[in-house]
Order: C-alpha cells, then structure tokens, then sequence
C-alpha cells in the first residue's frame, strides 16, 4: 500500500484545514483480497458508515475528519476547493479528508462507490459556503481520531496528524 499526505491552503471560500493533511492510501486491499471497507472501518472505531458516492458540487464538513474508501469503480475527485487537486482514485484507495477540507466529483464510472465513515462522536455537516469565524474555530477544534481506519491503533494517520 502506497500512502501520501496533501496540504491545502484556504482556496475561495472553502477553508480547508490550516493543520491536518489529506491522507491518501493507494491499493489498501492489495492482497487481492475482498475490497471490505466497511468492515476495516468499524473494527478500528469509525463509525456513521453509509455507502454512496460523493457530491458532484463542492462541499466540506466543519464538525467532522471523513474517510472515503473507494469499494467500486473508479472517480476524479476535486480536493481542496475550487483551487485544489484534482485526484484519481480507484476501487481499493482511501481518502481520509479533515475537517473544512473541500471535495468534489468531477467524474465518475458508473458503478462508484463509496464507503464513509467518522471518528467515533463526530458527525457530518454538509457545508457549501464560506466558514464563519465559530466555524473556522469549530474546525480547529475537531479532536483528532483515536485509530487510523485503515491501520488502526498505530496508522499513517496516527503518524502523520500526531
């Protein structure tokens, strides 16, 4: 499994996150195994799991880091807001994207599917418009996940947002 970190700087009117990168796994299942995001999720205490796909217009979430494992197909996803990184992803990469980080679908296989998930206590908000100093503030204060969910207790997250 290859793994890498983004940084995002503020970009229009989407915050982003002025501390945490994005963390993006390549290949997570690369045994050939099963692609079970939802099962790797909940046994490292993520937790909210849904399957969908992501929004085609660009949003963030001011109290909640998201996970997004990419169970099918295959999408372009915008990062960072409007003036961000557009990324390919592929079944069996993970994006976990932190508080007041924008994404995007640019483009999607018609069979995209998404697992998501949350730290355990926080939820999503869907936020389309420029943060507001409480919100700036509230995204600053999002505690940061007790396990990576992909690796769990001692994970590239853990590493990297540590």
């Amino acid at each position: 499994m290859n793994t890498e970190t983004i940084i995002f700087e503020p970009s229009d009117w989407v915050p982003n996150n002025p501390h945490l990168s994005v963390l993006l796994y390549r290949d997570v299942f690369g045994d050939g195994g099963p692609i079970d995001f939802e099962s790797r999720f909940a046994a490292n205490g993520w937790t909210g799991i849904w399957a969908n796909g992501v929004f085609d217009y660009q949003h963030y979430h001011s109290g909640a880091h998201e996970v997004l494992g990419i169970a099918l197909g295959s999408a372009t996803l915008l990062i960072g807001g409007p003036s961000g990184q557009a990324r390919e992803v592929a079944a069996g990469d993970c994006l976990v994207i932190p508080a007041g980080t924008g994404h995007q679908n640019l483009g999607c296989t018609s069979d995209f599917q998404v697992i998501g998930a949350y730290p355990k206590g926080q939820h999503a908000d869907i936020q389309t418009s420029a943060a507001s100093s409480e919100m700036l503030a509230k995204i600053s204060s999002v505690p940061l996940p007790h396990t990576d969910p992909v690796q769990g207790s001692s994970g590239f997250l853990i590493e990297k947002w540590r």
